[in-house]
């Protein structure tokens, strides 16, 4: 039986750039187990010696040091963290002296500034498209002309999470279509899609992992039966082929990793708020 180790994400602020960095890191390790936690505006004295107390007693409780990636930008927060005795992964210390030194300036930490709205254009920017995004969800809209990407693929294949993802990090309006058991029928693409052509990536998915995730939604109806599952992702797979549209498998793969390869396929290349 592997051990247990505990990991918390620790931050001023939100925690998300901590949790994203920190997941990135984990994921390298397999046969690895980890239990994370997210302790969120810890940005004073008090809170932090809190956390410290939560992350002492996670260590005890699993008999392991704990690990901590902490994004919190006061020093004297972090001074009072590591009495955890955990392992400390500070988010920003490897960058901050080589970027002092290049740019010739001191950095005036700022608590929570990660993630506040630095340009209203882009913060708009990025609402429309998580509207967008929401009111474009499995084939509701009528039109993708507005749409940047097009995400194609068959129920619960990962379709609606990356259009979020791209909507929240990047302002990419993305729309999804799910493919029905019509659709499924013929080799071709939905009469809806082809004038989008060029704005549509597919996404797969191994079937028995489809199975699993279909049957926590509807066990044992016909929807999650395994053959139903390979049955429409062959078919699916058949059309993305035969129609040469950019396809990914989204079984082993993160919203983040799905989300760069779109970008990257269809020359969607923006800025990541």
């Amino acid at each position: 039986m592997s051990t247990i180790r505990p990991v918390f994400y620790v931050s001023d602020g939100t925690g998300i750039t901590a949790e994203t960095i920190g997941h990135s890191l984990l994921t390298q390790f397999n046969g690895v187990s980890f239990v994370t936690d997210r302790l969120s505006f810890i940005d004073d004295a008090e809170k932090a010696r809190q956390a410290t107390q939560r992350i002492r007693a996670a260590g005890e409780r699993y008999q392991v040091r704990p690990i901590v990636v902490n994004s919190c930008v006061n020093p004297e927060l972090s001074i009072i963290l590591a009495e955890s005795g955990a392992l400390m992964l500070d988010v920003f210390a490897p960058f901050m002296e080589p970027l002092e030194r290049e740019l010739n300036a001191p950095r005036h930490s700022r608590v929570g500034q990660a993630h506040g709205i630095v340009d209203f254009d882009t913060y708009h920017r990025r609402i429309n498209a998580m509207n967008f995004a929401l009111t474009h969800d499995d084939g509701i809209a009528l039109t993708y002309d507005e749409a940047d990407v097009v995400l194609v693929a068959v129920s619960r294949a990962g379709k609606t999470p990356t259009c979020i993802y791209l909507a929240l990090h990047y302002g990419v309006k993305a729309a999804n279509y799910p493919l029905t058991d019509e659709d499924l029928e013929t080799d071709r693409l939905p009469a809806r899609l082809r004038p989008y052509r060029n704005k549509l990536f597919g996404l797969t998915i191994d079937p028995e992992r489809l199975h699993q995730i279909r049957e926590e939604r509807r066990p044992n109806s016909r929807y999650a039966n395994l053959e139903t599952c390979r049955r429409e992702v062959a078919a699916a797979e058949t059309m993305f082929r035969m129609e040469r549209i950019p396809t990914l498998s989204t079984t082993h793969t993160s919203i983040e990793e799905i989300s760069s390869k779109v970008l990257a396929t269809l020359g969607l290349q923006r800025e990541m708020f």
